[in-house]
This record gives structure tokens, sequence and C-alpha cells, in this order.
């Protein structure tokens, strides 16, 4: 798990593969992350791996990151927008991590949707287990299926809830889902 100290040098030390935003992708060394030949103009779907894909929402602001360098993503940090990220454990080792400004998720393997907006990153857990720990206070949870968590930047405590159908489907259409 990213500690809150390491999270600026992330993006600095990683080695960054592909930034894409407002529907552009441009691939900068490891190209594990080809995008995938969509109709839609609302989400762009990367497989990285077997075992490895991530959608994200039209116009979302990231960039992929190979912490260890072995030549294949590890991390994304989000900055804006949504993600689903879905990883097979059989299949990607090491796990996987989403990095936005107010939390960090990382999970061995699982399927969970991660929306980063103003001041707020909301966590979405669809199979599996995810931890996720506040930036600001380095607190952590444990989300189950079905669980989401809301953080922001205060130190407010964070509370675990089950998210409602409503929400679910909502975020879950924007994600093509």
């Amino acid at each position: 798990m990213i500690h809150a100290s390491s999270i600026r040098s992330l993006g600095l030390t990683a080695g960054i593969l592909f930034v894409i935003g407002a529907g552009t992708a441009f691939a900068q060394g490891v190209t594990n992350c080809p995008l995938q030949p969509t109709v839609s103009t609302e989400r762009r779907t990367l497989n990285c791996q077997p075992g490895l894909s991530i959608t994200v929402e039209r116009g979302a602001h990231f960039h992929l990151a190979d912490r260890n360098r072995d030549g294949r993503v590890d991390a994304i940090v989000l900055d804006s927008k949504a993600a689903l990220v879905d990883v097979d454990s059989s299949r990607v080792q090491g796990g996987f991590e989403v990095v936005t400004p107010q939390a960090i998720a990382a999970v061995r393997g699982t399927r969970w949707a991660v929306d980063a907006q103003r001041g707020k990153t909301s966590v979405l857990v669809l199979r599996g287990r995810v931890a996720v720990n506040k930036v600001s206070t380095e607190q952590g949870v444990t989300l189950g299926q079905g669980q989401g968590v809301d953080v922001d930047r205060t130190r407010s405590a964070l509370r675990v809830n089950p998210w409602g159908q409503p929400r679910i489907n909502a975020l879950m259409a924007r994600l093509g889902q």
C-alpha cells in the first residue's frame, strides 16, 4: 500500500505509461495497455495484460504507472471522473492501486469502481475486497462487495456504507455497465 507521503512522488518516479484525458491517448514507453476499440463516446477500455482491465469515463484525467518498473501497469493515478478496475488475482501478481487526491484504493484481485470528483473520492466494491486509505489522515477501511466509502480532504472519519441500487446504477451507467 502506498502511504500519503509517497503519492506526490508516485507521478514523478513511477514511469508514466499513458496520459489520457479528454479522449486523447499518448503512449510513453510501455505499450501493454492498448485502448480497445469502442463505439461509445462515454468511456474507454484498456486491457493492460491478461487479468487487468480498466474502463475510464470519457474525459477522465489520469495516468497509469509501473511502480516496480517490470513493464506492467500496477497503478492508475486518477484525478477526475470515474474508473472501473477489474483485477484477476490469479493472473496479476502484486495487486493494483487506484490513487486519487483524497484516497488510495488497493487490492490483490477484485472488481471495483472509483469516482474522483471535486474534493471527494467515492469507492464501490463490486466483487472481492478493497483496502481504502484516506490521504489526509492515512486512516484505512476495508470494503466488501456492495460496500462503498466517500473520502474527502477533511480529517473526518471514514464510514463504510452499503450503496443503494440507484447510486450503484448511476455510477455503473457512466462506465457502460
